[in-house]
C-alpha cells in the first residue's frame, strides 16, 4: 500500500499557559497543505527483526529510521494487537525537516491509517487520532486531514467552518535554517489574557494581517532574521496574509487568486 502524506499550515498560534506536564496549552487552525508531499509504502514483510526492530529505509533523512514516527506507529499497534505481522516501510522524504509543516507527524498518521486497512483492524478514526495524539502534538490532525481547531497541546481537535477558497497559498523555506521545538519554546512568554483565536478567524480575512498571530514569531525571528525577511517579502510580493507556519521556519503566504 502506497500514501502520499501532505504537509499543513498553522493559522495563528496562541500559547496560553505552561501546564504541570512541561507541555504547553495552545490554540491554533490546523489546515492542511499539498506544497509538500512524502511518498509512504508499507507491505507485509517476509520475517520480524529481533528487538522490536522494523524493516525501514528512508530516502533523504539523517536520523535513525528505527526512531521514526512510522516505526513507532507500528510498535505502538503491535503492543495492542500481537497478532500484527512485521511489516516493511520504504518512505522517500519530500517534505523539509525542521520547517515547522508537521512532515514526520503526517508519515504517522497516515501509517496508523495504511495499517489498519492493510491488517483490517477496522480503527476509527476517533481510535486513529488517540494513538497519533501519543506520538505527537499535531499528529492526530492527519488523520482528519481537514481544517481543525486545536487546543490541549495540538491533540484536541474541532472541525472549523473556513472558506479559503478564493485564496492561493505559497510557501518559502529559508535554506539550511531548521528550528527545533525545542529552540522556539525558548523564549516564549504564555499569554491567555486577549481576543481568543476563534473570534480573530472569523474576522474577514484582510483584517488578519493586524490581528493574527503566531507567538512563536517572536522568538524565532530574533534568532533567525531571515525568516522574518520571507514574511516581509510575501508581503512586497501582495500577500493578503502572511505568517511563519508552527515553530518555524516555513513562512505561508495567502494570495487572492486572479479571476
Amino acid at each position: 500500500m502506497i500514501s502520499y502524506p501532505n504537509v499543513k499550515i498553522n493559522l495563528g498560534l496562541h500559547v496560553l499557559r505552561k501546564r504541570p506536564d512541561g507541555f504547553h496549552d495552545l490554540e491554533t487552525l490546523f489546515v492542511a497543505c499539498d506544497a509538500f508531499h512524502d511518498t509512504l509504502e508499507i507491505t507485509e514483510a517476509p520475517e520480524a527483526l529481533p528487538d522490536g526492530q522494523v524493516d525501514i529505509q528512508i530516502e533523504n533523512c539523517d536520523w535513525d529510521p528505527q526512531k521514526d514516527l512510522t516505526a513507532q506507529a507500528y510498535r505502538l499497534l503491535k503492543a495492542d494487537f500481537p497478532e500484527l505481522p512485521p511489516v516493511r516501510i520504504r518512505m522517500v522524504k519530500g517534505s523539509p525537516v525542521g520547517a515547522g509543516l508537521g512532515g514526520g507527524s503526517a508519515d504517522c498518521a497516515f501509517a496508523l491509517r495504511m495499517m489498519s486497512e492493510l491488517f483490517s483492524l477496522g480503527l476509527s478514526d476517533q481510535q486513529l487520532a488517540s494513538y497519533a495524539a501519543r506520538l505527537g502534538s499535531d499528529c492526530a490532525f492527519f488523520v482528519y486531514n481537514s481544517r481543525m481547531f486545536a487546543t490541549g497541546r495540538g491533540e484536541i481537535l474541532t472541525p472549523f467552518d473556513l472558506d479559503l477558497s478564493p485564496y492561493e497559498t505559497r510557501l518559502a523555506i529559508p535554506e539550511g535554517v531548521h528550528v527545533s521545538t525545542k529552540e522556539a519554546y525558548g523564549g516564549i512568554v504564555p499569554c491567555d489574557a486577549r481576543t481568543g483565536l476563534q473570534d480573530i478567524l472569523r474576522q474577514p480575512v484582510e483584517s488578519w494581517k493586524d490581528n493574527l498571530v503566531n507567538d512563536f514569531e517572536a522568538t524565532v525571528f530574533a534568532v533567525h532574521p531571515e525568516i522574518a525577511q520571507l514574511k516581509a517579502e510575501m508581503y512586497r510580493q501582495g500577500a493578503v496574509y502572511a505568517a511563519m507556519s508552527g515553530s518555524g521556519s516555513a513562512v505561508f503566504g495567502l494570495f487572492r487568486k486572479q479571476i
